[in-house]
């Protein structure tokens, strides 16, 4: 979700594709005409930094030293413009005087016309060099940004003038000032949590787990409730970082609209934001919020504030009398406010809501319904049918082959029945992530290629199987190996690959109870196997036929397996109910998340 090389810092100005991260690098050439970094909170009115120059007049070509110096601060921008059009484009060049800590821009059409950081590493102080162009203005001023920490910020403070030769030094212009845009709204701290009270009734709620408490440690709350033209708006959960909500056209992110409460140094900023594809969200220097109040304690964060169902004024808002798709995240923030990506898969509801319509309490879900019926599915075809078609072909020969069904013996359809309904549930659930993510998924790490190679084995299977020799045949044999490792081989991807898919953020099952669980059915299949294997070897041993004087293992492998029937017949039938309840324990985990 990042882009490459671009993270905290200062003079993340304009909010490009990036955001709440920041720029590090201090390549910001999108925020040359502002100069304002997009950190989501109000400039500061009373610079700490100053700029000094080492002469007044210049004439073209000159060079004249420019010094930005202060309190520590880890980043910053620097120009020269027209001082009677600030708003103009850059005028100039500049050099460095140290490339360690200061890098060099081209903001416009004229290279080299700004300066910014390299790192967010702390400085007290930044020479550079400004070269006078040709078609220079008579007078040009110095303006600098700096950034402090993420959300302590000054804007375009103002430097010296500095005038061609033989023209009168200038009366600073009035606009020559540090811009502040203003952003502040009242915030007040709620003594106590709020409730549930209301929900489905009076206001429109998204709850996880359904019906919890918002003053829980494990309530992932959010409520609507429209007030005349205005909606009053509560999140809660459980978290020391941010939360986060997002009203979106789709399931996927992108072109949202978003609001963030961000624990700043234990208060509670409270900020709106628009997100742009999988990318950080774009912090908005305005703010349309009313009446924000918050609270933190005990591990749960709380904030609310109201809107104005339209805002027209305000780009990237959305009119909350439309449906949408409803987000919910929570993630880690560290000093300053920076956030970082949310900790697993955000909440989303199933459908498209109208959060002013009627009033309705609903459960989000932080796993779409098509993985969900992947992971399921998946969990059906290699929990049950597989697994207890093998162990009929190992062990139920015997007692099965005088019986027949369609003409053939009972446990080969049995187990032919099986492995087909394998092959067509794992088809269709092979299907469904691509079909939900519309192609390759570039972060689920080995899961889709193991997917791929056990899916490839399933169809492989059978269709070797089309082309198996006569009982008798040469070749029989040889087939009977490579069917038996093929069909071992991919038991074992696929219970690999679902160890890997239960932890991916689109499922993510809970933790450690999914993997206790895996490796809980893998001990009592193996179990099974072994027990079956060792009452086949102890019924074998029991019949000896004595011919010239030697004691010989001889007696036919079906007379002795059909006194062991009733035994087996038993273990198939626990083997079975424990299958159904292992998998009616995964089936439960993937409806609750």
């Amino acid at each position: 979700m990042e882009l490459p090389g671009f993270a905290l810092a200062v003079l993340m100005f304009v909010c490009l594709y990036a955001s709440v991260g920041g720029y590090p690098s201090g390549k910001v050439r999108e925020a040359c005409t502002s100069m304002v970094p997009c950190h989501g909170s109000s400039p500061q009115l009373s610079p700490e930094h100053t700029i000094t120059v080492n002469g007044t007049e210049f004439k073209p070509g000159d060079r004249i030293e420019v010094h930005l110096s202060g309190p520590d601060f880890e980043g910053f921008f620097i120009q020269a413009r027209d001082a009677e059009h600030l708003d103009s484009p850059a005028v100039g060049s500049f050099a460095l005087a140290d490339r360690r800590r200061s890098q060099l821009l081209t903001c416009g059409r004229t290279k080299n016309s700004a300066v910014s950081h390299t790192s967010k590493a702390k400085k007290k102080d930044i020479k550079v060099y400004w070269i006078a162009p040709g078609d220079a203005p008579k007078h040009v001023q110095f303006l600098a940004t700096v950034v402090k920490k993420y959300r302590i910020f000054w804007v375009k403070i103002p430097g010296p003038i500095v005038y061609q030769t033989d023209v009168l030094s200038p009366t600073p212009p009035l606009h020559a000032t540090s811009e502040a845009m203003s952003t502040s709204y009242p915030v007040s701290y709620m003594s106590k949590p709020f409730s549930a009270s209301g929900c489905g009734s009076t206001k429109f709620c998204i709850r996880n787990p359904s019906n919890c408490d918002p003053g829980s440690a494990s309530c992932f709350f959010l409520s609507f409730q429209q007030e005349e033209s205005s909606v009053f708006i509560e999140m809660s959960g459980p978290s020391e970082g941010y939360l986060a909500f997002a009203l979106s056209h789709d399931q996927w992110m992108g072109g949202d609209d978003a609001y963030l409460c961000v624990n700043e140094d234990h208060r509670i900023h409270v900020s709106t934001a628009h997100l742009k594809e999988r990318s950080y969200p774009l912090l908005d220097l305005e703010n349309a919020l009313e009446d924000v109040s918050w609270r933190l304690a005990d591990g749960v964060l709380q904030c609310s504030f109201r809107r104005s169902i339209h805002l027209p004024a305000y780009k990237g808002r959305f009119s909350l009398d439309t449906s949408y798709y409803i987000f919910l995240a929570d993630g880690e923030a560290s000093e300053g406010g920076l956030i970082h990506k949310h900790r697993c898969q955000p909440l989303v509801t199933d459908g498209l809501y109208n959060v002013t319509g009627l009033p309705q309490d609903i459960r989000g879900s932080r796993s779409p319904r098509l993985i969900k019926a992947h992971g399921a599915l998946m969990f059906v075809a290699w929990i049950t049918t597989v697994s207890i078609g093998v162990i009929i072909a190992r062990f139920f020969k015997p007692v099965w082959s005088h019986s027949f069904l369609f003409g053939k013996e009972l446990w080969f359809q049995v187990h032919r029945m099986l492995m087909l309904t394998t092959v067509m549930l794992t088809s269709i659930s092979f299907v469904l992530p691509f079909v939900y993510r519309g192609g390759w998924s570039q972060q689920a790490g080995f899961h889709p290629y193991l997917g791929c190679a056990v899916m490839a084995l399933t169809v492989f299977q059978p269709l070797m199987a089309g082309f198996r020799p006569s009982r008798h045949a040469p070749r029989r044999q040889l087939f009977n190996w490579f069917h038996w490792s093929t069909g071992t081989t991919a038991r074992i991807l696929a219970v690999v690959t679902m160890f890997l898919g239960m932890d991916l953020p689109a499922l993510d099952l809970p933790d450690p109870w999914d993997t206790y669980t895996m490796i809980g059915f893998v001990a009592w299949h193996v179990g099974t196997e072994v027990l079956l294997e060792i009452h086949s070897y102890c019924l074998v041993r029991k019949v000896e036929v004595i011919e010239d004087d030697r004691v010989q293992i001889l007696q036919s492998l079906t007379s002795a397996e059909a006194e062991g029937r009733l035994f087996k017949q038993i273990v198939l039938t626990i083997y079975v109910c424990g299958n159904i309840v292992f998998l009616v324990a995964f089936l439960i985990a993937i409806n609750q998340v």
